[in-house]
């Protein structure tokens, strides 16, 4: 199936339904929750999933599971997605909260191959035993770093949005402070106690991910480093090699098939 939404089709009693969508640059699908769980794949561009609890940015050919249930908004940058929707008995192991995964050559296949499938396929045979199969190597999706947790402190969590629309790795805590009314402390406090890691962790953190759409568009590193607020293409590079295990300029060639 493809380019249809998943109500027009939900009450089918099949334990996958998979759907192929494509959607242009900068669309935003506005908050909204599924009845079965969700494995969201994209295979082109960038994703950026918002729920309640934090942010997950999704590159090219990876996949974030979401669960049933789940208020999320998903912004997309250049994006064809192929999704799986799961009755949630079928994969009673899936997460509670939102997780971006590795996804192996045989499961984008099977993916691949599981949109063109008639929803109503008879319960045993061929494509039965393709979506069997599917089910199977779910269970085995290895997590990624990919995630930015978000606090739920009203303040704080204005803050940590603005800051993601336009980050900068120097915004002073003295900044964030004084907006609070707050010592500097306690926004390090709220930090550790809203989402598990200090403000310079954080801030960090965010623009680190902030940087993966616009290198999966081929911009150079020169550019997004400048654009975050690095003193330099180099120390942009050693915390974006920390943090995502290759240099930025081997993920930028992977996800935009530049050199």
């Amino acid at each position: 199936m493809r380019n249809i939404h998943v109500d027009e089709v939900d009450d089918i009693d099949r334990p996958v339904l998979a759907i192929g969508t494509d959607y242009p640059p900068g669309f935003v699908l506005a908050r909204h929750r599924h009845r079965r769980a969700q494995f969201l794949y994209g295979v082109t561009g960038v994703m950026r999933v918002v729920t309640e609890d934090g942010a997950w940015t999704v590159p090219p050919q990876r996949a974030v599971l979401i669960p049933a249930g789940v208020d999320h908004q998903v912004t997309m940058e250049g994006v064809s997605t192929r999704s799986l929707y799961l009755e949630p008995a079928a994969v009673p192991w899936f997460p509670e909260r939102c997780r971006v995964v590795e996804v192996s050559p045989l499961l984008r296949a099977l993916v691949s191959a599981a949109v063109d499938v008639d929803p109503r396929h008879e319960r045993h045979g061929r494509d039965a035993t393709l979506m069997e199969l599917v089910l199977h190597e779910l269970r085995g999706l290895v997590p990624l770093p990919l995630d930015l947790p978000l606090p739920r402190h009203e303040g704080l969590r204005t803050l940590c949005e603005e800051f993601l629309e336009a980050p900068d790795v120097h915004d002073p805590l003295a900044r964030w402070a004084r907006a609070l009314h707050v010592g500097e402390r306690t926004v390090n406090r709220l930090f550790r106690a809203e989402v598990g890691m200090g403000f310079a962790h954080w801030r960090r953190r965010a623009c680190v991910l902030r940087s993966l759409p616009p290198l999966a568009r081929g911009e150079s590193v020169t550019r997004v480093a400048a654009d975050l607020g690095y003193d330099s293409p180099a120390a942009f590079s050693a915390a974006f090699s920390r943090m995502m295990g290759t240099s930025p300029r081997e993920y930028r060639a992977a996800a935009s098939g530049t050199g």
